[in-house]
């Protein structure tokens, strides 16, 4: 891979920096509000048993962030970039999630601007799962103009299997 999936990424409203393992606990303190998984695919997240998969998960795709409010200093969520085809020149960005004070003020849409931004310099199509009935990320990758392709089952590392839609949008 000619390029970093992990590097450290920010603007004025936010700073990506790569997740580390001795991260568990400061972003499971984020995760563990069960608030936050009521859309996603796996709603039991915030169970600590279940958000450790999903943490591993994270750490082993090479690609994964913690999340800051540059604002505030406080750590707001993760993000990852995944699945990357040298074939298709594509990668994937997914398995998001905030903490509830972070919904509806824009703070995604920054996310997903420097994450884009970024990986466009090395691929030309970016995708996205988003859960079946994950209807606030559907609307939000929408606004960044996101076509929905495609609908798949996503097996989840240590969780059960769910139906994800597929969003693409290309550099051009």
């Amino acid at each position: 891979m000619p390029f970093s999936i992990q590097p450290v990424l920010e603007n004025e409203v936010v700073k990506l920096v790569p997740l580390k393992e001795t991260d568990f606990e400061r972003l499971y303190a984020v995760a563990s509000d069960p608030k936050v998984w009521e859309m996603h695919p796996n709603k039991n997240r915030y169970e600590p048993e279940v958000f450790r998969a999903f943490f591993e998960g994270a750490i082993e795709s090479g690609g994964a962030f913690l999340i800051f409010d540059k604002l505030s200093g406080e750590l707001a969520g993760s993000s990852r970039f995944y699945n990357y085809s040298a074939e298709e020149n594509s990668i994937f960005i997914g398995y998001t999630f905030y903490a509830v004070k972070c919904w509806g003020t824009g703070f995604n849409t920054q996310v997903k601007h420097l994450m884009l931004d970024y990986i466009f310099q090395f691929v030309n199509t970016v995708y996205f799962h988003i859960g079946a009935e994950n209807y606030r990320s559907q609307k939000a990758i929408e606004k960044l103009n996101a076509v929905k392709i495609k609908e798949e089952w996503v097996t989840y590392q240590g969780e059960p299997d769910r139906l994800n839609f597929v969003y693409k949008i290309s550099r051009e």
